[in-house]
């Protein structure tokens, strides 16, 4: 299994309650009924205030690299990922487990 998690900040001045976030948010809580390659699927928002911390997580399970590969190719990340591009930037990791 690999494991796949996206922390996400949102850009300088954006904040929750902005409609492309908004919008963002629900194209990716959609995305655990969408993608047959996702064993398994959370995401939310950060509950801490410290400032290092960042605004968003997914932590999701995949099968193995083929299918880390469908899910990251499929269309409905695809669009998320385009709505996320205009108000956050992101860092992942992808390991065994």
């Amino acid at each position: 299994m690999i494991r796949h998690l996206v922390l996400f900040k949102l850009n300088d001045g954006v904040r929750r309650d902005d409609p492309r976030v908004v919008e963002g948010v629900a194209a990716f809580r959609a995305l655990g009924g969408q993608i047959p390659e996702l064993e398994s699927w959370e995401c939310e928002w950060n509950i801490s205030d410290r400032p290092i911390a960042y605004d968003f997580a997914i932590n999701s399970a995949v099968a193995d690299t083929e299918a880390l590969k469908r899910y990251v190719e499929h269309p409905a990340h695809q669009a998320g990922v385009t709505l996320w591009r205009e108000f956050a930037t992101w860092v992942i990791a992808d390991y065994e487990f």
